[in-house]
């Protein structure tokens, strides 16, 4: 599932550099193709799919005399096959499979792997819950507190809105208007869902990289979603907020969604430069969309 997932977040990625024109939610949606093939076991047959063979490692290589892969593209298999078999084909002096030692002990390390990201996650949400624990109501589902530098937003059910004390006064509309767009969009549940599937799948260092570029997306998506109908010097007001209020993150984190902490520069860039995607745009990054769809979301029939 991680292999096969792979092939589409590469796709995902030419995509976007194609599709510079589109809107940012198609990304989104993407990268939401991209988790679908992550959690899905199983897909429908397709004479269009551009898929390699979804089983590429199959659980009888564990007692293969000649351990292989079958990765669905021949050159690569000719390239690795010999490779793993001539370095995990079991000796005569020995009865056991190498594999039969070596993938229980990566199955452990990997299952080790997702302890430790969930007790990263779950002690970096209880930390962050006690800072806010004293914050004081400002409005609705909008909170401020004197113990956190940046505007964001935490919570699933129920999610708020915390703002800092020192906060611009200028700048809170637009900041309330970017965190209460993330709630519209559900990005308060895509986000932790997405760095649940990272979780699950830590030891493939594409979906690393898919998973900064599915946060840098929500963010110009959100972006993209509140200055839509600005004027230009409302604009220019709402890339100053994201400026004043840029956090610099070292770690990744699964929440919160925070106004300035993805890549602010671009971020501003957009936005200044933004125009509404024509009609035929829009269409052309659907119709991209099932396509990719079709032909990722599905095996080879043949």
């Amino acid at each position: 599932m991680s292999i096969t997932a792979s092939w589409l977040a590469l796709a995902v990625i030419l995509l976007r550099l194609i599709l510079r024109k589109a809107p940012k939610w198609i990304y989104v949606l993407l990268w939401g193709m991209v988790g679908i093939r992550l959690v899905c076991p199983f897909s429908l047959e397709s004479a269009l799919s551009l898929s390699p063979k979804a089983e590429t490692i199959r659980p009888e290589i564990m007692v293969n005399p000649e351990p292989t892969i079958d990765s669905g593209i021949t050159s690569l298999n000719n390239m690795v096959n010999p490779i793993i078999s001539q370095a995990f084909a079991p000796s005569p002096q020995t009865s056991a499979n190498p594999l039969q030692v070596f993938i229980p002990v990566g199955a452990t390390i990997w299952l080790l792997g997702i302890i430790v990201l969930l007790v990263y996650t779950a002690i970096s949400y209880w930390m962050l819950r006690r800072k806010v624990a004293t914050a004081i109501h400002f409005q609705d589902n909008i909170f401020q507190s004197e113990q956190i530098a940046s505007p964001f937003v935490l919570g699933i059910v129920k999610p708020r809105i915390y703002l800092p004390f020192n906060i611009n006064k200028a700048d809170i509309p637009y900041v309330i208007a970017h965190e209460q767009a993330h709630i519209q969009r559900k990005d308060h549940c895509w986000k932790p869902l997405g760095f649940l599937l990272l979780t699950l799948h830590w030891f493939n260092p594409i979906l690393w990289v898919a998973y900064v570029l599915l946060c840098r997306d929500i963010e110009l998506a959100c972006d993209e979603k509140v200055v839509k109908e600005m004027r230009n010097e409302q604009r220019a007001d709402y890339s100053q907020a994201l400026l004043s209020c840029s956090v610099n993150r070292k770690m990744i984190a699964a929440c919160p969604l925070a106004f300035g902490e993805v890549h602010v520069k671009e971020r501003v860039k957009s936005v200044l430069n933004y125009k509404k995607p024509s009609f035929w745009i829009v269409l052309i990054s659907v119709v991209t969309c099932l396509i990719v769809g079709i032909c990722f979301l599905t095996s080879c029939s043949l």
